[in-house]
């Protein structure tokens, strides 16, 4: 098991969750290497090697540090990045450009520039004008650069209104309007800068049901199709997103067979219905992969009971390090981690360091009255948007990044100090 508790002391991978605390400081992210490559495993067993013609292509968006993205090319995955900064820190880590994507909905010219200059494998293009920012760089370097529209599916996912990517009105990839897209399609098939592969589509985050995604597999097929009836030019890759559910608090995770295996079979038929060669396809997990694999571990400090209202613990960390609970409403668990065997039989509200009345990381939740200052407190699955949201909100520092394994630990991302923060400040001329 990756998270036990031992003479009622929590152990995440191995290690004793208290003396990293003590050893590494807190606020801390510990993520847990074993958690992250049995999801690249069963990736593996059941979709890369199930499945001819496939990829995974990680989310760097939900963690990205230099050792995530090394970890993914020792499993043999592919990663998709969002930004120049992501994609620096690929480059940075010597991640093979060809098992590159770039994902975005408003590409700065510079890290389109970037990309092409790294020969990254391929630019999801996610707007109109995209194709001509493309078209420029690649005349003016002389060279060319595979690409996938992002579409819209139109497709109602059951998830935060944040989170959902698919439906018609969404900042996010370009309408299926005929008018609209085929001009695309076709100035993209003739176009000598770029190599147009196929379509990429994206319904949303943390789901559960599988039907969304086939929903959007009907769509973006018909218009496979339609690109092949239209232009006579056959499609060659079709990305399906990310998106998978994880567990929270009492949600079950589905495996990943339960989204891939039938739309595989959806668009193998669909193939064969109209004989056509069977394109490569992608996936784009995330925070299936990471979420689960982190914890973050707090130092609890003042404690204030209001008799007949609520009590608040204090954490030494807060929507500094977590973000998700006061951006999306999203729910945790957590516990003592030093006390984790004796009963929960108080009802509390775990809340943050910051200066907002917002900043509560759980609301109402059951964990052991002997909670006292100087407890080490640990909330659960938060590997996914931890880190990768955190923000210097108070002039808080960022915490460290531990990576555990089997009982070992070693350091991923040192903590933010307070002259790395400050760093960048210039004090004006003028008020010297």
């Amino acid at each position: 098991m990756i998270r036990e508790i031992k003479d009622g002391v929590l152990y995440f991978d191995g290690c004793n969750t208290v003396e990293l605390a003590h050893k590494y400081g807190t606020p801390l992210y510990v993520i847990s290497q074993t958690d992250i490559t049995e999801k690249f495993t069963e990736l593996k067993r059941d979709f890369l090697s199930k499945y001819e013609n496939t990829r995974v292509a990680y989310a760097c968006k939900a963690f990205c540090t230099k050792g995530m993205i090394k970890l993914c090319q020792r499993e043999g995955m592919c990663i998709d990045v969002v930004s120049g900064g992501e994609l620096y820190t690929a480059m940075e880590a010597g991640f093979p450009a060809e098992q590159i994507e770039f994902n975005g909905n408003n590409k700065l010219p510079s890290e389109i520039e970037m990309a092409v200059d790294y020969g990254i494998g391929r630019i999801i293009v996610d707007g109109l004008q995209e194709l001509d920012i493309i078209e420029s760089i690649c005349r003016e370097k002389g060279k060319t650069v595979k690409i996938l529209y992002r579409i819209t599916p139109g497709v109602k996912a059951d998830t935060h209104d944040y989170i959902i990517t698919g439906k018609k009105d969404s900042k996010f990839g370009i309408p299926l309007d005929e008018h609209i897209l085929y001009p695309q399609v076709e100035r993209a098939i003739k176009s000598p800068y770029v190599e147009f592969l196929g379509f990429h589509f994206h319904v949303g985050s943390q789901l559960f049901d599988n039907s969304p995604y086939l929903q959007a597999v009907d769509a973006v097929m018909e218009h496979v199709k339609a690109v092949k009836e239209k232009f006579g030019y056959g499609v060659r890759e079709i990305n399906l997103g990310g998106g998978f559910g994880v567990k929270y608090t009492d949600e079950e995770r589905k495996p990943y067979s339960y989204f891939t295996d039938p739309m595989m079979k959806k668009i193998k038929a669909f193939c064969e219905d109209i004989d056509i060669p069977m394109p490569a396809v992608v996936i784009e997990p995330g925070r299936s992969i990471v979420a689960e694999a982190g914890l973050t571990l707090y130092e609890i400090g003042s404690i204030k009971d209001i008799p007949g209202v609520r009590k608040y613990v204090s954490v030494d960390g807060g929507m500094g390090d977590n973000i998700r609970p006061a951006l999306y409403q999203s729910q945790y668990e957590g516990i003592v981690a030093n006390k984790a065997s004796l009963d929960r039989d108080d009802r509390v509200t775990v809340c943050g360091k910051c200066c907002e009345s917002g900043d509560i990381l759980i609301k109402d939740h059951m964990i052991t009255s002997k909670a006292e200052a100087g407890d080490i407190f640990a909330i659960f699955s938060t590997g996914a948007y931890g880190y990768s949201m955190a923000l210097n909100y108070n002039r808080n520092p960022i915490p460290a990044v531990v990576m555990v394994k089997e009982g070992k630990s070693e350091i991923m991302v040192r903590r933010q100090t307070y002259a790395d923060m400050i760093a960048g400040d210039i004090i004006p001329k003028t008020l010297i």
